[in-house]
């Protein structure tokens, strides 16, 4: 299940090698879950100095909890409660410091049909993923009560649960999962289907395109605000303390993951808590 978004104004401990690292001890789901709420709200007494090493538990339990960690970010109020939570894949690479190690475990989690990716319109290396129980249930949501419910709903029933691809072609829609050009054309009005060139479409989120821009601008502006400081660098304490601009409507925290994962910034560990230094060109 999904953890409610929080507006937390503080970030998990961060490693020295632009890591917001987790300390996990093995335990039941349940209480794995309780653990992450108490630690986004607990994690400036948490914060170790960055240098010092850090006791971290890796592998699939590392990257489910940094998921659900994003997901609480996730400002599902600014979006009415129509969108799930979406999660950009670099987010998690800020979150659990091996990269090989988060590229296997989403992979897994994709062909176990746990979670579902996206392209939506950003560069070719940055998807969009979310957890595919909560995708269906917004998508039902969202065409409920309109005439394309029944397709959605064979879609979701055949081609979502049997196949993890993020794009599907004609050939396989026609004949392997048996929709007709009328059904397809019935899935891009939905938004479940965009199109990605001439006979084939993306997989996608209805609805999904204020989050595209909300999430542009709020990168944008943030990035701005590093920009603008003494040699373009800022203490990540006093950037999170600071007042956001207006267009950062995904808030800080979902911003600081996606810089730092997607490495538009350096992290340089000092004697005063982690620097963020925008990376060179």
């Amino acid at each position: 299940m999904w953890m409610r978004g929080t507006e937390s104004s503080s970030f998990p401990i961060l490693h020295s090698r632009c890591c917001v690292c987790f300390s996990l001890q093995p335990s039941s789901p349940m209480k794995r879950k309780h653990q992450l709420i108490s630690d986004a709200f607990k994690a400036k007494k948490q914060r170790l100095a960055v240098g010092l090493e850090t006791v971290e538990k890796e592998g699939p339990e590392a990257v489910e909890s940094a998921l659900q960690y994003l997901a609480s970010l996730f400002p599902r109020k600014l979006f009415e409660d129509a969108l799930p939570p979406l999660i950009l894949k670099h987010q998690v690479y800020s979150l659990v410091k091996d990269r090989t190690t988060v590229d296997r475990c989403l992979n897994q989690l994709k062909e176990e049909g746990r979670i579902r990716m996206f392209q939506h319109g950003f560069d070719a290396d940055s998807l969009v993923l979310t957890f595919t129980d909560s995708y269906q249930s917004k998508v039902l949501e969202f065409v409920s009560g309109k005439e394309v419910a029944r397709t959605v709903r064979k879609f979701l029933d055949s081609v979502l649960i049997s196949c993890p691809d993020i794009s599907f072609d004609k050939k396989r829609m026609l004949t392997e999962f048996g929709f007709s050009d009328a059904e397809i054309t019935q899935l891009v009005n939905a938004g479940v289907l965009t199109v990605r060139d001439a006979g084939s479409w993306w997989l996608a989120v209805p609805g999904a395109g204020r989050f595209v821009k909300y999430f542009i601008k709020g990168r944008k502006a943030v990035l701005g605000m590093i920009q603008k400081a003494k040699y373009k660098e800022v203490l990540l304490s006093d950037l999170q303390n600071r007042r956001a601009p207006s267009s950062v409507k995904l808030g800080l925290p979902y911003h600081v993951h996606d810089i730092i994962g997607a490495q538009l910034v350096d992290c340089i560990p000092t004697s005063s808590g982690t620097l963020l230094r925008l990376a060179d060109d």
